[in-house]
């Protein structure tokens, strides 16, 4: 199992570094990085199909986790790339690119999400070389699904209701404290961080799968604390209303607002 799950884990890697390399080409022509957010949901599907082909596995787990994250990565890519176009450079790359030389670029953008992508992708890469799931884990299986989907709603669901929201001229300035995002300040990445546990519970097939915990656990504090939520709201404090938003919102896991909470 450990030669099978290395020779999945170096094809993903491959797969991983064409997949930027090609990022890489497409943002030096059109002069902006953030394209790099698209390549995000493309490389795991990328890890996914793989593992789906190279492994050896229990090819229905291996099949279904390549349609899963299909669904997500897909979906994500295409809302990025569609509410990128015609845009400049995201704030965010502009103060962490500022300067930097093209090598340096390569390493704090291309270089690092492709090796985050590759250890988060980990318990893609060992389902692949794993045996069908015993019959006692497969409640497992599917509470692992049902976390994945309420992700992937909360996800969709939230980024629509935001690009509605800021379609309207009227809200211009204005923060976005409606449906999902009454509910928690972050819905679009709370629902990222069940899509990989949901994930992560697909491909519990025995004591092995439960050593890469740590993939699920790194996405998470991307998603809270270094790409995402706390990121975000850096760019977001002084807007007005807020400060008032902050303090009726959870700011990650949903909760009843407090304003209904009487």
């Amino acid at each position: 199992m450990i030669v099978d799950f290395a020779v999945v884990s170096g094809a993903s890697a491959v797969a991983l570094l064409v997949v930027h390399a090609i990022t890489f080409g497409v943002a030096r022509r059109v002069g902006r990085y953030n394209v790099v957010d698209v390549a995000w949901g493309l490389g795991f599907i990328a890890v996914a199909a793989v593992a789906a082909i190279v492994g050896d596995g229990d090819a229905l787990r291996r099949w279904l986790l390549l349609t899963l994250v299909a669904i997500w990565g897909l979906r994500l890519s295409g809302y990025i790339h569609r509410r990128s176009a015609g845009q400049g450079e995201d704030p965010r790359y502009a103060d962490l690119l500022r300067g930097a030389s093209v090598g340096q670029i390569i390493r704090k953008v291309f270089l690092m999400q492709g090796v985050a992508s590759w250890f988060i992708s980990l318990p893609l890469q060992l389902s692949a070389v794993i045996g069908p799931t015993p019959r006692p884990l497969l409640a497992v299986t599917g509470a692992g699904f049902a976390v994945w989907l309420t992700g992937v709603v909360f996800e969709a669901v939230g980024d629509r209701q935001l690009r509605v929201f800021k379609s309207d001229p009227a809200h211009r300035g204005v923060v976005m404290d409606r449906g999902l995002w009454a509910w928690t300040r972050h819905p679009n990445y709370f629902g990222d961080a069940c899509v990989w546990w949901g994930l992560w519970l697909i491909t519990i097939a025995g004591w092995w799968s439960l050593s890469t915990v740590l993939s699920p656990a790194l996405m998470t504090y991307f998603l809270v604390s270094v790409t995402g939520a706390r990121l975000t709201e850096k760019y977001m404090k002084g807007r007005p209303g807020f400060a008032e938003y902050q303090q009726r919102t959870s700011f990650f896991v949903p909760r009843r607002p407090r304003s209904a909470r009487k």
